[in-house]
């Protein structure tokens, strides 16, 4: 399954984020829109909780959790429900990846080839819950002109890799609004050109004071059917939290309640 480099845990962090006026904003590189939208999401530190399901034809499943992330460095991710997968957790630092889990009392660093395998049966994967790649350094970008999108008009990004950048994509769209800077919508393409997934942000809400999509809604190209939806039910940004809060210790000791 390929990998979906989205604001998904994209949006685990907050920072400051102002606003542009129109012909200002005009004026931006592709890199600077970029840049805005994804700290737009992650910023500085944040905690949220949100509520994952996983769509298929013939049923569903949800998923609840709890996450802390501090700049795009850090990141953890407890799992709160369905009671059978509570207290299951991820820990990012730097580069490197573990996972938690407490019914076999054992914690397993996650290798390079595990970062592509679906998130706990979702369209997500590993990587996309830690963000080992980001939009912003892995990416060369370039404006493909602008689109009214949900009623807003933005701007089209085309996004290409760098050379020997930790990143399978061959080619990413994506549109930001020209006034919030919200991803409404993003496009992932294989090395080959095919579309594999798109994402779309939605339920455009204010959650600690920021204009955010408060849904994100994942549907692959070549399954009907197939939907993760993410729904943040809470989100702080520019928590007071320390980087020794991100520790395989610290990953033990959360508990889902």
């Amino acid at each position: 399954m390929k990998r979906l480099t989205v604001i998904f845990f994209c949006a685990l962090a907050g920072g400051l984020f102002f606003s542009v006026t129109p012909l200002a904003a005009q004026e931006l590189t592709a890199t600077e829109i970029v840049e805005r939208a994804d700290q737009k999401m992650r910023g500085e530190s944040n905690k949220a909780e949100m509520k994952m399901t996983i769509v298929r034809p013939t049923w569903e499943r949800q998923v609840s959790m709890k996450s802390w992330s501090r700049g795009d460095e850090y990141a953890l991710i407890l799992i709160t429900a369905p009671a059978r997968d509570a207290g299951i957790a991820y820990l990012k630092r730097g580069n490197e990846i573990w996972n938690w889990q407490p019914s076999i009392d054992r914690v397993v660093k996650l290798p390079p080839s595990m970062m592509s395998q679906s998130w706990m049966g979702s369209d997500f994967t590993n990587d996309d819950l830690v963000r080992q790649s980001s939009i912003v350094t892995d990416y060369k970008h370039k404006k493909n002109g602008e689109e009214k999108l949900e009623g807003r008009q933005t701007w089209k990004i085309e996004l290409t890799p760098k050379e020997e950048a930790p990143v399978v994509w061959g080619k990413v769209l994506m549109w930001v609004d020209q006034e919030e800077f919200l991803e409404l919508k993003t496009e992932f393409y294989d090395e080959d050109g095919e579309l594999i997934n798109t994402m779309y942000g939605r339920n455009i809400q204010k959650m600690d004071g920021r204009v955010i999509p408060a849904k994100l809604v994942v549907e692959p190209a070549d399954e009907p059917g197939h939907q993760t939806i993410i729904e943040y039910e809470s989100i702080d940004f520019n928590i007071d939290i320390d980087q020794d809060f991100f520790s395989i210790q610290q990953m033990k000791r959360l508990r889902p309640q």
